[in-house]
């Protein structure tokens, strides 16, 4: 199982909401027009909007090292207006753990399912 599932949380900054959805729509947009590779990439709010997750799934490591240099304008801009948390789903490559060093990760190691 070479698939790799995100949960990024953002907790977005007071009076920074705009500038946040703003962000989210030229993501979107970039991800859409430049990731053949991306297979899920769905944004949640909370009820008040002050936090965001982004459910994302990659075929492999290499296409998430795609998707990061491909988001890494929105993801410097992101870090502006929110707090991130991510949790990894899979088993992610040397390569790809160490392009991620300065965001704060958890990942969790496939135990068994379906």
């Amino acid at each position: 199982m070479s698939d790799l599932v995100i949960s990024a949380r953002f907790d977005v900054h007071a009076d920074k909401l705009d500038e946040f959805q703003s962000i989210i729509t030229a993501a979107i947009q970039k991800v859409r027009a430049n990731e053949p590779r991306t297979l899920q990439y769905n944004w949640y709010h909370s009820d008040d909007h002050s936090r965001y997750i982004v459910l994302e799934r990659y075929e492999d490591s290499n296409a998430l090292l795609e998707h990061l240099a491909d988001v890494n304008e929105e993801l410097g801009a992101f870090l502006e207006v929110a707090d991130l948390t991510v949790d990894v789903f899979g088993t992610p490559s040397a390569e790809l753990l160490e392009a991620a060093a300065a965001i704060p990760t958890r990942v969790y190691t496939f135990h068994q399912g379906l």
